[in-house]
């Protein structure tokens, strides 16, 4: 019954994509008259509100990608510029041009980022192709039961049973056809490769920034601890040795308390400076690994905290140091604001990626915008591109999951091409494409629209009725997929050759 509820499901689903596609002519004619508005009449502002269009309904497109067909597809622009920022003398540059107002480099920065971006003319290469067959593909499900139904009425036997089995085709591929719709629009609309790296450059800038940031701070802060702790007990131990040095031939007894006291001073101060090397790296951490520094986290909080650890392998260093400081973090926090009794610490390990979870019985009401050290945390998983995920609604409990998604370096890979079984389907699709695209597929079409005496080419490619012309399009369609698989192949197979590290 699910299997059936799917199919109605995905029937409907492309129905209402074949409706949106034929709504589509009409948005395609508006931005087609704006940008010959914008050609032919120089109005640039015309072209803004083309490209706002065109962007939302490409939007909607992406989003009933993954919704109805299961395929998500990421926005493909490029970050937008930062605005123009004001000199010191007053004024704002736009490449070699000084204004007073910020509105002309505003506009400039926005027709550039406008007209550069590949996806801007990708999404209106789609808009304009799709009107062209484009909602033929979310239909079929639900056109080939009519086609069937068509042929059954004929009353022929062989119509009929080849009417049933059309409708009972696509009504059960329903969902497959939809799911390559979505894939042929994430082709499409999807990133390129080029704007994910874009994508990625300025998340590492971001990130970057914040780790040195970051970094700078926790520096600031060992210098101060030094200056203010270690260091000033240090010269209180040599002021007072130097007091004890000179009374030790006149007052013995008063040398040998100043001795005492320094003693106890540089014992303080070895103390603090364990301290402050537990906070830089802590020992347990470098020696034992993270699930028992977590342990060691556990017996030192005042809180009654519970670790449960499936760690097999150790992390990378700076990770383990990464998530250690962070759940130290989230015990004070549970301590201080969330008035919490118990505490339950989950660190386990999914492939190369780790998973924290710190779950309290606290009040809860935690928001990263009020502070409680939440947003250094999200910096601090930033740097290796993890994430924080907090629930803590109003009355508890608080759960804060952090997940490092490259928590064990992957070694380095060496570049073979592809795999044997890829090769040879790769020769297989080369070898093979051509017999059914051309000599049972393109021929055979054309003798059958030409009414050649040979439409018989290939037997049983051309039977009389509708059903010769199934035959010969599923040829088309093979051969063509042939090809294309073996040229996919090819080039995967050419650039996994160029990693190959030179001999």
């Amino acid at each position: 019954m699910t299997l059936l509820r799917r199919s109605a499901t995905a029937v409907v689903r492309g129905v209402v994509l074949a409706a949106i596609g034929v709504v589509q002519v009409v948005v395609a004619v508006v931005v087609l008259g704006a940008l010959l508005c914008t050609v032919g009449l120089g109005m640039v502002f015309l072209f803004f509100p083309a490209v706002w269009l065109t962007r939302a309904w490409t939007g909607l497109a992406r989003r009933l990608a993954g919704r109805w067909c299961g395929v998500a597809i990421a926005s493909p622009y490029r970050p937008k510029p930062p605005p123009p920022v004001r000199q010191p003398d007053g004024w704002y540059r736009s490449g070699r041009s000084l204004y007073k107002s910020p509105s002309l480099p505003k506009l400039s920065l926005r027709i550039d980022w406008t007209f550069k971006d590949p996806a801007t003319w990708r999404d209106f290469a789609w808009l304009f192709s799709y009107c062209f067959g484009g909602p033929l593909l979310p239909l079929l499900p639900a056109a080939l039961p009519v086609y069937g139904a068509a042929l059954a009425l004929t009353g022929e036997p062989l119509m009929v049973a080849t009417g049933a089995a059309l409708a009972v085709l696509g009504f059960l591929a329903a969902p497959l056809i939809l799911r390559v719709h979505g894939l042929w629009l994430r082709g499409l609309l999807g990133p390129t490769e080029k704007s994910r790296l874009a994508g990625q450059v300025r998340h590492l800038a971001e990130t970057r920034t914040e780790t040195v940031g970051s970094q700078a701070a926790q520096l600031r802060r060992i210098e101060r601890d030094l200056h203010d702790g270690a260091q000033a007990r240090l010269v209180a131990v040599g002021m007072t040795l130097s007091a004890a040095e000179e009374l030790v031939d006149t007052d013995p007894a008063a040398a040998e308390a100043l001795i005492a006291k320094s003693r106890e001073a540089s014992a303080l101060a070895l103390a603090e400076l364990r301290r402050l090397v537990r906070g830089i790296q802590p020992p347990v951490l470098a020696d034992r690994g993270l699930a028992e520094a977590l342990r060691a986290l556990a017996l030192d909080s005042p809180l009654k905290v519970t670790v449960r650890a499936d760690l097999p392998d150790r992390c990378d260093a700076p990770v383990e140091a990464a998530v250690y400081f962070a759940v130290s973090e989230l015990l004070t926090n549970a301590t201080r604001h969330g008035d919490a009794h118990q505490v339950t610490v989950e660190a386990a390990l999914s492939g190369r990626a780790l998973v924290v979870t710190v779950t309290d019985d606290g009040c809860g009401g935690a928001d990263p915008e009020r502070g409680s050290g939440l947003r250094g945390i999200e910096r601090r998983m930033a740097s290796f591109d993890g994430t924080l995920l907090l629930h803590s609604p109003p009355g508890g409990p608080t759960a804060v999951t952090l997940e490092v998604p490259e928590a064990i370096s992957a070694p380095a890979p060496v570049a073979t091409g592809l795999p044997r079984w890829k090769k040879v389907l790769m020769c297989f699709c080369y070898g093979s494409f051509a017999l059914p695209l051309f000599p049972l597929g393109i021929v055979a079409a054309i003798f059958k629209l030409t009414a050649a005496p040979y439409d018989r080419w290939a037997g049983w490619l051309g039977p009389a009725g509708p059903l010769g012309w199934v035959t010969i399009t599923a040829m088309i369609v093979l051969g063509l997929a042939l090809l294309a698989t073996a040229t996919v192949l090819s080039v995967q197979n050419t650039r996994l050759r160029k990693l190959e590290p030179a001999e």
